[in-house]
């Protein structure tokens, strides 16, 4: 595996620290008066999800992870695990769905995701940036209403509540951007 110096850490980056798969989450390169400059990065264990912040010199030498990315069809979810297939293998995985977080809800019968593996093991999982749902639940149209920052909360299909502009009526389709879960534009 790569060694990369402390200063050439990014964020994103999965680095091999302490006998632990971490990824960096925030990356702050630091030049203090007195002493040497350094990186201070937060780190998000990728097997328990433990964060740690830790002090990178530019001297210091860590082991930069590439994991391997394949595209995996959501398939089901039972006991809080999500079953994953292999479009390709026809092969099963199970991942806790915590992994998604708040972004759960986003992830739509035979949706396809990405997965990251680091040797066998499946770490983590990326959903699709954009996102089509329906507006189930909003305030009506309301005519001559077009102020250039006005927003109306709107409930979606699966029960997140989003900001939409004020020309997005009920049971329209929009995209909303699942890493910002915020509204992107009409569908």
């Amino acid at each position: 595996m790569p060694k990369i110096n402390g200063n050439e850490i990014r964020p994103g980056n999965v680095l091999e620290h302490n006998d632990g798969l971490w990824a960096a989450v925030k990356v702050d390169h630091v030049k203090p008066g007195k002493g040497g400059a350094f990186a201070q990065v937060e780190l998000r264990n990728l097997r328990n999800g433990s964060k740690l912040n830790e002090r990178f010199r530019s001297a210091d030498k860590v082991e930069r992870v590439r994991l391997e990315q394949k595209d995996q069809q959501f398939l089901y979810e039972s006991d809080g695990m999500l079953v994953f297939m292999d479009s390709e293998t026809y092969e099963q995985i199970e991942l806790p769905s915590e992994l998604l977080g708040e972004r759960r809800p986003f992830l739509q019968d035979g949706m396809t995701i990405v997965v990251e593996f680091y040797e066998a093991e499946a770490l983590n999982a990326t959903l699709p940036q954009k996102v089509t749902c329906k507006v189930v639940e909003t305030e009506p149209v309301v005519k001559g209403q077009t102020a250039a920052n006005s927003f109306k909360p709107a409930i979606l299909d699966n029960g997140v509540k989003v900001m939409v502009p004020p020309f997005v009526g009920q049971d329209e389709d929009i995209i909303v951007n699942t890493e910002t879960m915020e509204y992107a534009e009409r569908a």
